[in-house]
């Protein structure tokens, strides 16, 4: 059986079906988290990006042998069943994605507005990524309500927007304690992914 061993690690298993999972981004984190909830049984996903694959996404993105074609139309070739939305995230437009049909919304977004504007529409319900790139080592990774994360630049920036646009809500971020390295542009799936993986943990602890 595809799942039998997932079934037997998960006591609530036969619930994974009707879990709605929306994923926003499918790049180095949001495709892993993508990954893993497939493998896991979770099929009701909508994953949510506006870019195409470059050939600088081949070190660490799912899916990024296929450079020009737009991520989500490749991931959905991949993983049959998800639900493909071709939209960059705005203040204006979140509205369309009915947040509120979902169960868990996962945050693997880059940009810091459609990030905010992410997170105060989708809050309570929102798990966050903050910022996997300059990283060799996933051990560093941790889980922590955003108002305890440090370390991390783009954390800080969440933080310091949420503050500014007086959000006093509470909701759990992926993060990593290791000191970003000095470079431009540097990423490792090692860690990118790991991120994403841990994104799906984390979602799929209720069902142990």
């Amino acid at each position: 059986m595809r799942y039998d061993r997932c079934r037997k690690l998960f006591s609530k298993f036969e619930h994974l079906k009707d879990l709605k999972i929306l994923i926003c981004g499918a790049g180095g984190v949001g495709g892993y988290a993508l990954e893993c909830l497939y493998r896991s049984a979770v099929k009701n996903i909508t994953i949510v990006d506006y870019d195409t694959f470059d050939i600088t996404n081949q070190n660490r993105q799912i899916g990024s042998e296929y450079t020009g074609e737009k991520k989500v139309e490749v991931l959905a070739r991949l993983y049959p069943g998800i639900t493909p939305v071709d939209m960059k995230i705005t203040n204006e437009n979140i509205i369309s994605l009915n947040i509120g049909h979902y169960d868990i919304v996962i945050d693997a977004i880059d940009d810091l507005d459609a990030k905010i504007a992410l997170i105060k529409s989708a809050h309570p319900k929102i798990i966050s990524s903050m910022g996997a790139a300059k990283r060799i080592d996933p051990t560093k990774i941790r889980i922590e309500s955003i108002w305890k994360t440090n370390t991390d630049p783009l954390a800080k920036k969440v933080r310091d927007r949420l503050k500014k646009e007086k959000f006093n809500g509470d909701f759990k971020a992926v993060y990593s304690i290791e000191k970003p390295v000095k470079c431009e542009m540097g990423s490792f799936v090692g860690v990118t992914g790991a991120f994403g993986f841990a994104l799906c943990s984390e979602v799929l602890k209720d069902f142990v």
